[in-house]
């Protein structure tokens, strides 16, 4: 025997109101970015870099960034559209691209990704698909 629900006025009045009358919910993403972030950005751009100068430089600017109580990073690496690889059969196109292995490079470094707290593409004001975000962590004292 099939139960049979029982929807109370009071239930479809809710629910009306709240289908009709939407409410701002909490995000918690954007409310991280507004309120935790100092108002200084740094930005590293790698247009031109090889992969070991990029992740040389990146080392380099997320270490400063921190020491400097920055939070907010933009690491601008291109989308590789111009990438010589296509003549190296030994190369992977994907992962040689800097979007790709920078991400990579800055988590399979334990030092860098202790100090990270989140990376995240860019919006398209940024640089879109050829940036990212990256929200360092505060220093402990």
């Amino acid at each position: 025997m099939k139960k049979k629900s029982f929807i109370t006025p009071k239930d479809k009045k809710d629910w009306f109101e709240f289908t009709t009358q939407p409410v701002k919910l909490y995000d918690k993403d954007s409310s991280f970015e507004k309120n935790n972030i100092n108002e200084e950005t740094r930005k590293l751009d790698l247009h031109g870099y090889t992969l070991d100068q990029a992740n040389y430089e990146v080392r380099k600017f997320i270490e400063k960034s921190f020491q400097d109580r920055v939070r907010k990073l933009i690491i601008i690496t291109g989308k590789g559209l111009r990438s010589k690889v296509d003549n190296d059969p030994y190369r992977s196109k994907k992962m040689n691209i800097l979007k790709n292995s920078v991400p990579e490079y800055i988590k399979n470094n334990i030092e860098l990704n202790n100090k990270v707290f989140k990376i995240s593409k860019a919006d398209l004001k940024d640089g879109g698909e050829g940036a990212l975000y990256i929200f360092l962590k505060t220093i402990k004292e």
